[in-house]
């Protein structure tokens, strides 16, 4: 065969695309948000982002000086609220410009550098990302992999331990993908820690949500999001590190290739009132406004209040005839996982939810379930009814069978027996 285009065709097509490229970039014709998002609000009771308060919302419309006096007396009280949440009297609390997933990769690229060893318990895809994040700064990682739907075995972490001898152990406390909660974590820190390693915990759905008491249990390095548990906006995270943690940090000779998450650059802002780059400021500020609410409901109430709206929500599910994915010595309160039937999919029963009923809940990482939130704004009596109907009504329109009037029912049952 032979090549019948002509150099001069070639030479052609280059010439215009350098005549296209040297002109200027039209404006785009774009639409309004108005036009854009619906009508309705959606209810967001899926994994996060949560339903956040009116103060919260109020506060994230305001922009001040990231370096006054007034940031820095908000930045004070944030730390302040932020220990009580944590449970710890550590002066090492920071805020992260960045989803949970930065305050993680804060904790793992600040104690983990080329040749740490690092143990990663592995039940699920977000325990799966710090194992890969250590892999990135160059530790040398090992897993101790946990089999779905269940959680690690002590026997098996001590046996892990011994072989790998860790520097640091990484742990998720509520697993959102398959709603797996560690509920031992409190003898897996222990284990961790009389090995020398010290242990970081990945609590973005469980801080506020669940009892977690980082100095009482001796844990590390605590991270969470805004989004989930605290009813705060999306992109502004927290992390608290103990001294023995903020020590290894302060004395690595390595320098931390990840400059905006360097925990020592980032004290020159959360404890000087010094720069380090320009902090989300509206964003800081609603997390002030939602620590706020914590404290002024305690954790005491707010953790009733959870547990009492999470248990009626998994008994309403129950009644319509669903399966709860996870069992229930191992099940997360926080995020609720429910088991589909045959033939339909998460996008099936997350698109019809959402489009006919205004309710969002999620689907996962590849797993035939959905998931229903159950964490700070989302447990309200009057968001579970209308979200058990509305996965209720769902079902029926996609032609599985379920029994509506007696999920509505047991969900009543569940509130009205624990107030």
């Amino acid at each position: 065969m032979t090549d019948n285009t002509r150099p001069t065709d070639s030479l052609t097509q280059q010439r215009a695309a350098a005549a296209a490229a040297a002109l200027p970039v039209p404006c785009p014709s774009v639409d309004a948000l108005d036009h854009i998002l619906p009508e309705e609000p959606l209810l967001m009771m899926g994994a996060g982002p949560v339903p956040i308060p009116d103060a919260v919302a109020k506060a994230n419309s305001v922009v001040i000086n990231h370096l006054g006096d007034t940031m820095a007396r908000v930045i004070d009280q944030v730390k302040s609220m932020a220990r009580y949440v944590f449970q710890t009297r550590s002066n090492w609390v920071l805020g992260v410009a960045g989803p949970g997933s930065a305050a993680m990769e804060m904790a793992v690229s600040n104690l983990a550098w080329p040749g740490t060893r690092v143990l990663s318990i592995a039940n699920g895809f977000f325990s799966g990302r710090m194992a890969e994040m250590a892999r990135r700064v160059g530790a040398e990682v090992a897993t101790l992999d946990v089999a779905d739907r269940e959680i690690v075995s002590l026997d098996a972490l001590a046996q892990a331990i011994e072989r790998t001898r860790p520097e640091v152990v990484t742990v998720v406390h509520g697993e959102t993908s398959n709603t797996v909660w560690n509920r031992q974590l409190r003898d897996i820190v222990r284990i961790a820690k009389a090995s020398g390693a010290l242990v970081v915990v990945d609590a973005v759905c469980t801080l506020s949500t669940m009892p977690l008491e980082m100095d009482a249990w001796g844990i590390d390095v605590v991270i969470t999001g805004g989004q989930k548990g605290l009813s705060s906006i999306p992109g502004v995270s927290l992390i608290a590190f103990s001294d023995a943690a903020w020590e290894r940090v302060r004395t690595r000779t390595t320098p931390n290739t990840h400059w905006c998450l360097d925990a020592t650059l980032a004290e020159n802002f959360w404890h000087n009132a010094g720069y380090h780059y320009t902090a989300p400021v509206s964003g800081v500020l609603a997390l002030h406004e939602a620590l706020r609410l914590v404290c002024t409901e305690t954790l005491e109430k707010r953790f009733a209040r959870h547990q009492r709206c999470s248990f009626a929500l998994q008994s309403g599910v129950t009644a319509l005839g669903l399966e709860l994915y996870t069992p229930e010595a191992c099940r997360l309160n926080s995020v609720v996982g429910i088991a589909l039937p045959a033939g339909v999919t998460p996008r099936d029963v997350c698109g019809h939810i959402s489009q006919q009923y205004q309710v969002e809940i999620a689907g996962s990482f590849g797993l035939p379930i959905v998931r229903i939130g159950q964490m700070g704004e989302q447990c309200r009596e009057h968001h579970l009814f209308r979200t058990v109907h509305a996965l209720g009504r769902t079902m029926c329109d996609l032609g599985v069978k379920v029994d509506l009037p007696a999920g509505v029912a047991a969900l009543e049952e569940s509130l009205s027996a624990a107030r």
